[in-house]
């Protein structure tokens, strides 16, 4: 009898598991793929090592108060051993096809140089800073609403739902609406991929509450994202608890109408753990998957209804050379190729990305060793995968690797008119596709984070760490948000709610 067990060991897993493991919890994490970490893995092609999921965080800076939340927490979980290493200021640049400007922190730099680069839309960027903490505060609401008591959301709800639904409800492209200069629009807009949802449906809270995750800076792992599973499983083995990679779940055990435990398939052999909790951090359809149907099923229902989001493709470069040399720095790259950066990629095959992003890993991690390396990402519509994606996931056809061929190519040779300096250098280049990322994390239709970002999925009450199922209950991205630091606070608070004493800890 494990004292919790965990399904999936992305960061919301892992959170979860050591937070209990500090507690002297017997934990079980149960990871089908071969290697932990779920998004934050990373994975090597001959000399080069490359990120998956992890290009720059927020909150993870040595800064008191609510901006350091996230670093002083990793290193009460790690016993510091997890540190992290500052980005370039500015740490994003947004390049359009005759301008670029450099995203600066904190918010008044950042506002500063805004008001300097365009004078004539004074009123429009001071309203775009209001509303943006007037939708932070709401955003903050409805991320309560996934965590707090059932009786606690109701009174939250009374006081404070409507203003918050409101926000969910305006969209990232109503609030740009107010603005007349379509540059200015552009600039605020342009990196609504670190959540993954277009300006035409993105919830404006949203938007605004991750835009702002980078105030106090941004960081990147010291020794790369892998270090997350690292140092993370260490408590929860030294409380005696294990992580079991290649361990596929195969559905969650009901007695006696609680959830008991789960049955899984491992090293070629099925069996039964028995658990007093189970901490889901592997998606929410994929938990639903778990469970019959009659467990629960006004609830399941509800979440069916919920939709996966945009998916993307990673291309992975690897270089030969002296790349700061030629340009690549620590700042991330937005490249959009109009002004109109709400688009996303419907046919790789024959058109050119309408934008996408660019992070140099290798030279935002100190402790980096071998050849430079660079990914690029894109996001496209999963549809344009459907026919794949309709195929059996260990089927590769030759029809699909021809076609992923072709968009890798397109892809590289976008990239090298946008940075010719750094195109000889290259060496090694791999395409990532939706079913790629279903494949290693199984997410649904290859979705870049999880469940679609709309109004419905931040207001859906059935989105909540607590299930209808006692002893079930949910960790991850979509519970809270896209993002690292969101799936880690599920995770810390899902374990909280397994383990009350940890919520004195989590107030730190």
């Amino acid at each position: 009898m494990w004292d919790a067990i965990v399904i999936g060991s992305g960061i919301g897993g892992l959170a979860a598991a050591a937070a209990l493991g500090k507690r002297g919890k017997r934990v079980l994490v149960l990871e089908q793929h071969h290697t932990p970490g779920g998004q934050t893995q990373t994975f090597r092609r001959h000399d080069w090592v490359f990120p998956t999921g992890v290009h720059y965080l927020g909150g993870a800076g040595p800064h008191p108060g609510p901006e350091g939340w996230f670093g002083r927490l990793l290193g009460w979980l790690t016993d510091g051993e997890l540190r992290f290493a500052p980005l370039a200021n500015p740490y994003d640049i947004v390049r359009l096809p005759d301008f670029e400007f450099g995203i600066e922190h904190p918010e008044a730099a950042f506002r500063d140089a805004l008001l300097r680069a365009f004078p004539h839309e004074r009123g429009a960027i001071v309203g775009w800073f209001e509303a943006s903490a007037d939708a932070r505060r709401a955003a903050m609401t409805l991320m309560q609403l996934h965590s707090v008591p059932s009786w606690l959301a109701a009174g939250l709800r009374l006081l404070r739902g409507a203003q918050a639904r409101r926000w969910a409800e305006r969209t990232l492209a109503d609030e740009l609406a107010r603005i007349a200069d379509p540059r200015l629009r552009a600039v605020l807009g342009a990196r609504w991929g670190d959540h993954g949802a277009p300006p035409a449906g993105a919830p404006f809270a949203e938007h605004a509450l991750v835009m702002h995750a980078y105030d106090a800076g941004a960081y990147y792992p010291v020794g790369g994202p892998a270090r997350f599973a690292e140092t993370l499983r260490r408590p929860v083995e030294a409380a005696g608890g294990e992580l079991r990679v290649g361990a596929d779940v195969q559905h969650i055990v009901v007695r006696d109408g609680r959830a008991a435990g789960v049955g899984v398939e491992h090293g070629g052999q099925r069996r039964e753990e028995s658990g007093r909790w189970v901490i889901s951090a592997a998606g929410v359809p994929n938990t639903v998957a778990l469970l019959d149907d009659e467990v629960a099923a006004a609830w399941q229902d509800t979440l069916a209804a919920l939709r996966p989001g945009h998916a993307h493709l990673a291309l992975f470069i690897g270089f030969e050379g002296d790349v700061a040399a030629a340009g690549a720095s620590t700042a991330n790259r937005w490249v959009m190729e109009s002004e109109d950066v709400g688009r996303v990629w419907g046919d790789p095959a024959d058109e050119d990305a309408p934008g996408f992003f660019v992070s140099f890993s290798s030279l935002k991690d100190p402790a980096w060793s071998g050849p430079p390396s660079a990914e690029v990402v894109a996001i496209v519509d999963h549809a344009v995968f459907a026919r794949f994606l309709a195929e059996p996931d260990a089927t590769r056809s030759d029809e699909y690797l021809a076609y992923k061929d072709w968009v890798a190519e397109r892809l590289l040779a976008q990239w090298k008119r946008h940075f010719p300096a750094l195109a000889p250098m290259v060496r090694f280049h791999e395409l990532a596709t939706p079913l790629t990322h279903r494949r290693y994390v199984r997410t649904p239709q290859g979705s870049m984070y999880g469940l679609e970002l709309s109004a419905e999925r931040l207001a859906s009450p059935a989105l909540h760490i607590h299930t209808p199922l006692p002893g079930l209950l949910l960790a991850g991205q979509d519970v809270f948000g896209p993002g690292v630091p969101a799936a880690f606070t599920s995770g810390l608070l899902a374990a909280a709610h397994a383990e009350p004493a940890l919520f004195a800890q989590l107030r730190g």
